[in-house]
């Protein structure tokens, strides 16, 4: 079985900028398929930070917030919890398990993010482990 994030990561990473509103974070996720967003370094927000499906659903409809009068800057979290590409998938598992997270995105040696590691990815490495990749009952 492959072992390391590398192996797992999604490298499909979309950004959004922190003085977006988020009703344009949403649309930029459901117009990509994606559960996050990272949030890019700017001069004003100098550290990555993410915006994902469950900060919209505790931060703004659990809250009855309107979406297009917060910026990204007011619901995302900050700083990032990443992970190296070559950890393994046991300890990123380990990891999102610790910290309560469902997203983990994958940095580089320099700390840029170039991937990205969900709670939905465990679903196709656990069927892996279980299955040695073989028959799958729903494929």
């Amino acid at each position: 079985m492959q072992n390391t994030v590398r192996d797992w990561m999604n490298d499909l990473v979309v950004f959004v900028d922190p003085d977006a509103t988020v009703t344009e974070a949403l649309k930029l996720m459901r117009r990509r398929y994606v559960n996050s967003l990272i949030v890019r370094k700017t001069e004003t927000n100098p550290e990555y930070g993410i915006v994902t499906s469950i900060d919209v659903c505790d931060k703004i409809v659990a809250h009855g917030r309107n979406p297009s009068e917060l910026k990204v800057r007011e619901i995302m979290s900050s700083p990032l919890i990443t992970v190296p590409k070559d950890a393994t998938v046991e300890e990123c598992a380990k990891l999102m398990l610790e910290k309560r997270i469902h997203h983990l995105p994958v940095a580089d040696e320099h700390g840029n993010i170039v991937g990205m590691i969900s709670a939905t990815d465990f679903l196709f490495i656990a069927e892996t482990m279980g299955h040695g990749g073989g028959d799958r009952a729903f494929s």
